[in-house]
């Protein structure tokens, strides 16, 4: 469907997510930004990664696609999706037109399938969110510890700490 189809698709535990808009410019100018600084201060062996192939769990039938993904060089070798377990944190920049992809099923996915850290911008309202520390819960694996905070504050992703100054805000309208 990718190939005939507009937009971005994605596997949840609760089926398909088609995304019909491409992300904007200013989601795309966030991503960039925040790959920026993830690499001025992870180690050499890191990859602030922002392209192909996916994370994919096929245990749990999910295929997810994070905005920015830190993992180890070594890890991207191989044929195939990223196995979700050898990342370090998953990275996303919230879209205007599916915020609940984001605060909500991939927050469900993410621990699921074994993602320690998981940070979301939103760029909507200047805001986000570091959760860590993945623990059982009767309704699956979900993170335990949630560090919210504002654009203009830094934010520690894992054991690194960026700055979110100079991170854009969507206007009316954008995605």
């Amino acid at each position: 469907m990718g190939d005939t189809l507009p937009g971005k698709f994605e596997i949840t535990k609760e089926g398909i997510v088609h995304d019909l808009l491409r992300p904007n410019g200013l989601h795309e100018l966030t991503v960039a930004r925040l790959r920026r600084c993830l690499e001025q201060v992870i180690p050499e062996a890191l990859v602030a990664h922002t392209g192909t192939p996916d994370v994919e769990d096929e245990s749990e039938s999910v295929m997810r696609h994070p905005d920015v993904m830190l993992i180890a060089e070594t890890d991207m070798e191989g044929e195939g999706g990223f196995d979700p377990r050898t990342l370090v944190a998953a990275i996303e920049v919230v879209s205007s037109s599916n915020p609940a992809n984001d605060w909500v099923t991939k927050m469900r996915d993410y621990p699921l399938i074994g993602i320690p850290v998981y940070a979301i911008f939103d760029p909507r309202t200047g805001t986000g969110a570091v959760l860590t520390d993945i623990h059982p819960t009767p309704g699956g694996p979900r993170y335990a510890t949630r560090k919210d905070f504002v654009y203009g504050e830094d934010v520690t992703i894992a054991d690194w700490t960026i700055p979110t100054t100079g991170l854009p805000r969507y206007r009316d309208g954008d995605s």
